[in-house]
Order: structure tokens, then C-alpha cells, then sequence
């Protein structure tokens, strides 16, 4: 448990009936408007910054600038929100993909509670920032690289330097306008913001208190040169699987591993399935149609199903990246984060799967600096005069020490959560991470600061319609488990979408259903048998 100094009004309160450290005066918007962050109130180089607006409504919404060292680099742009009564604890949201937009302060934590209010409604001064570039309005949402071209931004958003830099700068703001400092700081974020979570946990290991990271994308690099690799076996000539076989496969995949959790209910819970998907071969292995998969369409389902390695070293010390979960049941409905709906091709489509946009803008922005280089040019089993690019980025993107140590006794805690099902990063990456904090710290004191939770049928953000739409109080949970030492214990997992409920199992567990209703978590137990990730 930790607990900042705080004002003597917060003394005063927490010494009278009423909610826990409720501050009985609103922020002082008016008075931010304006006012100059000073750099030496930032534990990382920046020239200052400025508050650009201070709004009142239900909340006061500050938005500032934070000026970069390179006059030529793109200043940090973020937003706090300052709710009329205060907890005297706040919250810092990541971002997504390449970032480039302040995230909403007003939303909720990835895989939050749809029932329950959002950390702003329930006291929480909220802040984000956009990590340190603006994307280009005509890009898809997250998904411009060409902040790249400029170090200072790349370095403010693949190391994680904005994260610091906003979180130092925001608590003078929050500080400022409640004359009085949070008792509790937290961060929470999914993807991206899942990595930036563990940055935070791993390079900062006292300015934040507890951490929620979800779907986090820890080992970038090493997922880039697995996607540029997809993107190339996707191109091939009719190796691509349309919709309609990626449906195919995915009810396949269902059909075969299903009832192997106990009950048959659309959502792959037995991590051991396997399914082999030459059973949907056409015959001959020419493609006759939606029915079947052709050789080269089973070579493409099997290349991103399968762990892939680079006969090279790079200086982050990844050697590959484990693959993706298409045949433990992913959901197929979603193509846009997994296969896309047209095959990858340069210029790259806008219908390419998330994945391969992402690569075509990190070989563009990141590796070669050329925005007219072709993607699918580079080879990323065989990148030639790249390889020492590559492996100088490594050491920025791939955030992959595993010594939570300091983070752990310092008194902070760390929820881990993933979707079996996510089409975007791997969650056998989320577990290799989890494997090698637990090499590191031991398994007792890995077990006094870390939960980590795999949900089963949920995808990446809850995005489209997966099969278990995950819905979870984390932030509770965390919480009370940084306020009272508290562990999770006996977590049930809501999927709103279809009105029912999982209990959350620690992994290594799964939820093995037992007896009773299948739609409640009473009727489940948490199965401990051997994981194949």
C-alpha cells in the first residue's frame, strides 16, 4: 500500500462520515487557464509546457501543450479532466495503435464495466495525451506512422517517454487545481496502452501505484516483422482466405473445439484444442469455391497460426514472435484487426488487415524513413542493409525487461488481462511476458503484486462481435488490493451481449463448466490442467 502526502483538507476528511477522501471544493478551472507547466517539473527533457484551454461543465477539462527539445519534433498535446468532487486519486489513460489522438478521459478501463460508471464519474481525475504527434486526419484512426521520420517523437512514443512526460505534468496541473496531490495514482490501457502500462511498471517503477495492462503489444518489433511476414504470405498469389472462408474456418474451429470445456455455448474455453485445418482441404488443393481452403490458402491460416523466427540477433534479445490464436477458436467475424477483407498489396488497402497497414507504415516511417518505399519490398526473415535499423529499434519498441522487482516492492500492483481470441496481439505473448516476470521475481512475490487473467471468446477491444464481449471491474479490484492488500480473489467476468457471466481464472486457469445454468459463473469451476501457451 502507498500513499502520497496529501493536503490537510484530505486529513480533515478522511476523519468525518462521508465518501472516503471527498474533497468538499470543486477545481479551480478559471485559475488553469493559461498557466505554464514548468520543465523542471518533468523528470524527462522538454522545453515546458502551456495550458491551451480550461473549460467548466460537469466536469473542468484542461488541455495543455508540452514543448519538444527538437524545435522540429511535434509538441505532446493532453488533457486532464477535473470532476466537481474529487477522490483524491487519479488515473492515467494509454493509447492505441500509433496513437495520435488524446484518448477519451471520460471512457472506462479496457474491458470495464458497461453497468458501472466510468473513472470520471466515479471521482477520478482522468488524463491522457496524444504521446507526442497528431495524426493525420485523412489516416485511419491509429494508424499514421509518419511521426517516425522525427526521433524525439518516436522516441516519446514507442519508448514511452510521453507517458512519463504527461503523467509528470498532469499531477502539477491536478495539484494545482485542488491544492492538494492524488493519494493514488493509476493507469490503465489495452494494446498500445497496454504496453505503456508496462513501460510504466517497468522504467518508473514509483510513479504509479497500480496498473492495469490488457491486450498489451510489449514486444512491438518483434509483432511488426511477424506481420510484415504475414503480409507477404497474404499476397501471394490466391493465398489469400476471403470472408467467407475465414467464416468457414472459424465455424470449423468452433464446431471442433467447443464442447470440450463442458458445454457448448460458441466460446472456445479449453486452451488444449487444436484443429488441423487440412480437414477443409478442396479437393486436389485448387480452390473450388467458399466450401474448402485451397494449399495455399491452408499455407496462409497455418503461417499465422505458427510461431515465427528470424535467423538473425537483434539487440533487444527477441529471436520471434509466438503467432496468433486463429485455431483456438479467434473470432473470424472481426477481419479487419485479423485477415482483412482483401488481400495485402502495395499500395496497401485501406480493407488489408489492421496488422499489415501497420507494417506498411512502420517500413515507410520507421525502418526505411521513405514514405514511397514499398512494404512488401522488405523481407523481414531477410532484411539485408536493414537488419542494423531493425535492430537499433529494438531496443526502443521492444519493451521486454521482465524485472518488475522495483515496481513490486515499491507497493505497486499489476492486472494483466488478454482474450483468448484476439486477432491483433497474440495473447501467447501476454503469457511468455507473464512466464518471464515470474522467472525473474519468483513465484511468491510474483504472486503478491500480479494477477493475470485469460479470457475466454473475447477479442481485441471487444471489437465487432466476439463471442465473449468481457466486461470486468479492474479497477475495483485494483483498488482495493493496493488500498487494503487485498488480492483478486473469486472474479467473475460479465459478457453483456449475451447476459452472462465466467468466473476470471487466474492463469494458468480456464473456466470448466460443471452443473447447473451455462450462463452463470456458479456453474463453472476454474480448471488448472496443463496449458499448450
Amino acid at each position: 500500500m502507498r500513499k502520497a502526502v496529501v493536503s490537510a483538507a484530505v486529513v480533515l476528511a478522511a476523519s468525518v462520515p462521508g465518501p472516503a477522501l471527498a474533497s468538499p471544493a470543486t477545481p479551480d478551472c478559471a485559475g488553469l487557464a493559461g498557466v505554464r507547466i514548468p520543465a523542471s517539473v518533468m523528470s524527462l527533457p522538454t522545453s515546458g509546457g502551456i495550458v491551451t484551454a480550461a473549460s467548466a461543465g460537469d466536469s473542468c477539462r484542461v488541455d495543455a501543450d508540452l514543448f519538444p527539445v527538437d524545435p522540429a519534433a511535434p509538441a505532446i498535446k493532453l488533457r486532464v479532466a477535473l470532476p466537481r468532487v474529487w477522490n483524491h486519486k487519479a488515473l492515467m489513460f494509454g493509447g492505441g495503435g500509433f496513437n495520435g489522438t488524446i484518448p477519451d478521459v471520460t471512457a472506462n478501463v479496457p474491458f470495464g464495466p458497461a453497468d458501472r460508471p466510468a473513472p470520471l464519474a466515479r471521482g477520478y481525475a482522468t488524463f491522457a495525451s496524444d504521446s507526442g504527434h497528431q495524426q493525420n486526419p485523412a489516416s485511419p484512426p491509429s494508424l499514421d506512422g509518419s511521426f517516425g521520420m522525427n526521433d524525439e517523437a518516436l522516441v516519446n512514443f514507442a519508448a514511452g517517454d510521453a507517458v512519463k512526460k504527461t503523467r509528470d505534468a498532469s499531477l502539477f496541473l491536478i495539484r494545482r487545481a485542488y491544492a492538494a496531490t492524488p493519494a493514488e495514482v493509476f493507469f490503465a490501457g489495452g494494446s498500445t496502452g497496454g504496453r505503456e502500462a508496462l513501460v510504466v511498471a517497468q522504467r518508473w517503477p514509483t510513479a504509479f501505484d497500480g496498473v492495469i495492462s490488457a491486450y498489451p503489444a510489449w514486444n512491438n518489433l518483434a509483432e511488426i516483422l511477424d506481420l510484415g511476414y504475414l503480409a507477404q504470405v497474404l499476397s501471394r498469389p490466391g493465398a489469400f482466405p476471403g470472408p467467407a472462408k475465414q467464416t468457414l474456418l472459424y465455424d470449423r474451429v468452433v464446431a471442433a473445439c467447443d464442447g470440450l470445456d463442458g458445454v457448448a455455448d460458441g466460446v472456445v474455453s479449453n486452451p488444449g484444442c487444436r484443429f488441423d485445418p487440412r480437414v477443409l482441404r478442396c479437393p486436389g488443393g485448387t480452390d473450388t469455391g467458399p466450401a474448402c481452403l485451397s494449399d495455399a490458402q491452408i499455407g496462409a491460416v497455418t503461417a499465422m497460426s505458427s510461431p515465427f523466427e528470424w535467423p538473425y540477433r537483434i539487440a533487444s534479445g527477441e529471436t520471434g514472435y509466438p503467432g496468433f490464436p486463429f485455431l483456438s477458436g479467434a473470432d473470424m467475424r472481426t477481419p479487419f484487426l485479423g485477415f482483412g477483407t482483401t488481400a495485402p498489396a502495395d499500395p496497401m488497402p485501406a480493407t488489408s488487415g489492421y496488422g499489415m497497414q501497420y507494417w506498411d507504415q512502420w517500413v515507410k516511417y520507421f525502418l526505411t524513413r521513405d514514405p514511397s518505399r514499398k512494404a512488401l519490398d522488405i523481407d523481414p526473415r531477410r532484411p539485408g542493409k536493414w537488419l542494423d535499423r531493425i535492430s537499433a529499434l529494438s531496443l526502443i519498441e521492444d519493451r521486454n525487461n521482465a524485472d518488475l522487482r522495483p515496481f513490486a516492492r515499491a507497493g505497486g500492483k499489476l492486472i494483466l488481462l488478454h482474450g483468448a481470441a484476439d486477432e491483433l496481439v497474440s495473447p501467447y505473448s501476454t503469457s511468455d511476458y507473464y512466464a518471464r516476470v515470474r522467472a525473474v521475481a519468483g513465484p511468491s512475490l510474483t504472486d503478491a503484486f500480479l494477477r493475470y487473467y485469460v479470457v475466454p471468446g473475447a477479442n481485441h477491444a471487444n471489437f465487432g462481435t466476439p463471442a465473449f464481449a468481457a466486461s470486468w471491474d479492474s479497477l475495483s479490484a485494483l483498488e482495493r488490493w493496493v488500498e487494503t492488500g487485498r488480492a483478486p480473489v473469486g472474479q467473475v467476468v460479465t459478457d453483456l451481449a449475451h447476459q452472462r457471466s465466467r468466473p476470471l481464472c487466474a492463469y494458468p486457469g480456464w473456466p470448466r463448466y460443471r452443473a447447473g445454468d451455462p450462463d452463470s459463473a456458479a456453474s463453472f469451476g476454474c480448471s488448472l490442467s496443463r496449458w499448450p501457451w
